[in-house]
Order: C-alpha cells, then sequence, then structure tokens
C-alpha cells in the first residue's frame, strides 16, 4: 500500500554559541522543525547556501559585528534576501542602529522562553505568505525572476542569463512516480545554485521558473563555464535515479504527451544562454524569448549540451559602424 506523502520539516538554521540557548532552541523547535546548528555566521554559509532553510535564528552579541556584517551581505544577495531572519538580542541592546540591521523580526533574550516559538512561526508565515519562492526547490519563482532581469537592464548591466530544462523528464517522472520526480528537481536546483555561486558569489542569481525549467544570471565571461559545469554534474549524478536495468539499456519505456508507448532515453540537460553585451534589450520578455529559442535549438541535439546565442544584434552593428 502506497506510504501518504506528509509535508517535509521545515529547517532552521541556527547560529549561537551560547550551548545552554542552544538546547533551549532545539527543545523549542522539536516537532515540528530540524534544526541545525553553527558557531557562527561564516561557518553556517556553505549550508545555507546550498540547503536554503526556512529561517536563519542568530543570536547577536555586542562584540561580534563581523557576523552581522556578514549577515547584512548575505541578505543584501538578490538570491537569499527573501530567507527570513530572527536575531535574538542581549539586554541593552542598541537598537537605534535597527535599520541597519537586515532582519526580519527580534526577541530580547530574557523573553526567549514565551516569544520564541511564536516569533519563528511568524517570521516562516510571514516569508511564505509575502516572498514568492518555489516550495519544491526553495528558489525564487517567475516573479523575481522577471523583476531582477529588468532591474538589471534598467541599469544597464551586462550580464549573461541562462535558461535549463530537463529532456524526458515528463516520461521518468510516469515510470517512477513524483516522488522520484521531486528529488530529480531538487537535486537540479541544489548543482545549479551551488554551481552559479561557486563561479560568482556575489551578484549572481538563480530561479526556478517551475517544473524542470531552471534560470540562472552570471556574469557574460563566466556563462559558459558555468554551464559546462552544470552538465558535467547533472550527467553524473543522474544515473544515481534510474533503477540498475534501465540504466544498463539506456532508456525507459513510458508514454508520450499523445498516450502512446514509446522508448525513451536516459534524462539530459539543455541550456540556452544570452548574453546582454550582444544585443540591446529593453524588457525581461525579449531575453527569456531569445533564452528560450537558444533552449530549444540545444534540445535538438543528443544528450546535455548548451548553446549560446552568437548573433549580433542589428543595433550593435549600427553602433559599430557609426563609430568607425
Amino acid at each position: 500500500m502506497p506510504q501518504p506523502d506528509y509535508p517535509a520539516m521545515k529547517t532552521v538554521v541556527v547560529i549561537c554559541k551560547d550551548i545552554v540557548l542552544t538546547n533551549a532552541i532545539d527543545r523549542s523547535l522539536k516537532g515540528s522543525c530540524q534544526s541545525v546548528v553553527f558557531s557562527n555566521m561564516p561557518s553556517a554559509l556553505d549550508y545555507i547556501y546550498n540547503s536554503i532553510p526556512n529561517l536563519i535564528v542568530i543570536n547577536i552579541l555586542k562584540d561580534d559585528p563581523f557576523s552581522i556584517n556578514i549577515l547584512n551581505d548575505f541578505k543584501n544577495d538578490p538570491m537569499f534576501h527573501q530567507i527570513p531572519v530572527l536575531a535574538i538580542l542581549p539586554e541593552h541592546f542598541n537598537l537605534s542602529h535597527w535599520d541597519s540591521l537586515m532582519i526580519e523580526d527580534y526577541i530580547w533574550k530574557q523573553d526567549f522562553e514565551k516569544d520564541f516559538i511564536l516569533r519563528a512561526n511568524l517570521c516562516m508565515m510571514r516569508s511564505e505568505r509575502i516572498v514568492e519562492i518555489n516550495p519544491l526547490t526553495r528558489l525564487p519563482g517567475n516573479i523575481s525572476i522577471n523583476r531582477e532581469l529588468q532591474e538589471r537592464i534598467v541599469r544597464n548591466e551586462n550580464f549573461a542569463f541562462g535558461y535549463a530544462d530537463l529532456d524526458s523528464f515528463k516520461p521518468f517522472n510516469d515510470r517512477y512516480g513524483f516522488g522520484r520526480g521531486d528529488e530529480v528537481i531538487k537535486i537540479t536546483g541544489r548543482l545549479i545554485l551551488n554551481i552559479v555561486k561557486s563561479k560568482q558569489p556575489q551578484g549572481s542569481f538563480v530561479g526556478h521558473v517551475g517544473g524542470d525549467d531552471f534560470v540562472f544570471i552570471i556574469d557574460a565571461g563566466l556563462s559558459e563555464e558555468a554551464a559546462a559545469e552544470i552538465i558535467k554534474a547533472f550527467d553524473s549524478i543522474i544515473p544515481t535515479f534510474y533503477d540498475a536495468g534501465d540504466f544498463a539499456q539506456g532508456f525507459i519505456k513510458s508514454f508520450d504527451r499523445k498516450g502512446k508507448a514509446s522508448t525513451f532515453p536516459v534524462m539530459s540537460i539543455s541550456i540556452g544562454i544570452v548574453e546582454t553585451r550582444a544585443r540591446l534589450f529593453s524588457h525581461y520578455g525579449e531575453i527569456v524569448q531569445l533564452a528560450a529559442e537558444m533552449k530549444k535549438f540545444a534540445k535538438q541535439f543528443q544528450g546535455s549540451c548548451f548553446k549560446s546565442d552568437r548573433r549580433i544584434g542589428e543595433e550593435i552593428k549600427e553602433q559599430s559602424r557609426k563609430k568607425k
């Protein structure tokens, strides 16, 4: 008999050196959330980048401006500003600099017992209501993607936009079920995020359009290198999601969109890349459409691959002629 799908337990990253307080936080969250504890903000960053928690709880000390600065830099990143932060403040903490502390809410340490779990739940509920993120991958969705693109266009930034899509995902989902399909989506989002952020820790962006479609924004000079690494990582991990017999024969049997029985190859990933320095854009829709065309072109090739738009816009050609 199939087991029911229960909601995944929420994850709270706790940044605290006080063992007594850490134990109290763990007891308060037990049964509703899993807590992952770090002694300072720098040590927590790798985990946060890889796992995107539902909440960050930080015990702020008067003599630790370093962690506060790192927290502010982290929250200024468009990829992570949606993660809510609850601060536990010491007695007599100076709140006159509240506007320079990038947190969503706070409690006083002496009020922990009566306020913590209420404030923690409120932070997470507000985030789910206000911030538009994909519930499966915890990555920003369409509204955030479009806003990020348009803001960069307005600022006249040079950047590359990558649009990634999984090939033969639907037959895989039909063959193995939504549970295994969701795991493929989650691991794909995680590896794209890890690779893009490792290439460009500041100023890059990764979003989840929905289904098996992902996007990323990165400096133009890093786009193809990032795409190549995404493909390599995806191709190395995807065999583990197939039954041994299916992978050994190189295909699975399933049904196409018209309901006709057919065979489908092992999943691959196709990426279309567009660079703003190659042509002039005035609206995010133009970039998305062109990247979708490049992704469609990449899908015509067997296996995982990326294709970059190397056409130069007529506007750029005209500008070059005028300069001469």
